[in-house]
């Protein structure tokens, strides 16, 4: 049985959580190393780009790195967040089997979870990781309950995809994610306005 979302328990968990992810993203700018990110960059890519001073070069190097880190951190806050409002509607949680990041059972069905920022997160052989997860998580599942019927689904946090059913797996992406997860077929929008608010809030902190 699923329980309507209440979306001030979204706009709660918001502005609780939302902190971890801007704390976050000040603790890996302040552990960038100039060294480091030197050691894993191509000098001939800079000469033919014409980047010729140390302030673009910099630059260049910083903005990389903390667009990386924040499409990293912010789709761990994601998945956060769809763990929570999952609980809520279907009593979800967080799986416990590696590679599989959420379980729930609706209409008897066990849907087993990957979650991932966006739809093109990976390549052939990161699809094939993704694929070999799902079917040990089935199998471990049924160790308990051989007639367990189960139902694998890669979820991406925004976008779209055009295919949903990939043999192994579905993929649902933007809206039909958090439509599948929540059983709100506008929760996709309505979580905007709780995340832009504490943005600007934790923008005029600083």
């Amino acid at each position: 049985m699923s329980k309507k979302l209440n979306l001030d328990e979204v706009t709660h968990y918001v502005e609780k959580n939302i902190s971890t992810f801007h704390e976050k993203r000040i603790a890996a700018l302040n552990d960038l190393k100039l060294k480091k990110v030197l050691s894993k960059k191509n000098p001939y890519l800079y000469k033919a780009k014409y980047i010729l001073t140390a302030q673009d070069i910099i630059k260049g190097f910083t903005d990389a790195f903390i667009s990386s880190q924040e499409e990293t951190i912010f789709g761990d806050w994601l998945e956060g967040l769809a763990i929570f409002i999952n609980k809520i509607v279907y009593d979800g949680r967080k799986s416990g089997i590696p590679g599989i990041d959420l379980e729930f059972d609706r209409e008897n069905i066990r849907y087993i979870i990957t979650i991932k920022s966006g739809p093109n997160w990976g390549n052939s052989r990161q699809v094939a990781g993704l694929i070999s997860d799902f079917k040990t998580a089935k199998r471990i599942l049924r160790t308990s309950n051989s007639q367990l019927n189960i139902v694998a689904i890669n979820g991406c946090c925004y976008g779209r995809v055009n295919k949903t059913d990939r043999g192994d797996y579905f993929k649902y992406a933007g809206q039909k994610f958090w439509e599948f997860i929540s059983g709100d077929t506008e929760l996709y929008t309505k979580i905007i306005d709780p995340l832009g608010h504490q943005a600007k809030e934790h923008n005029d902190d600083k």
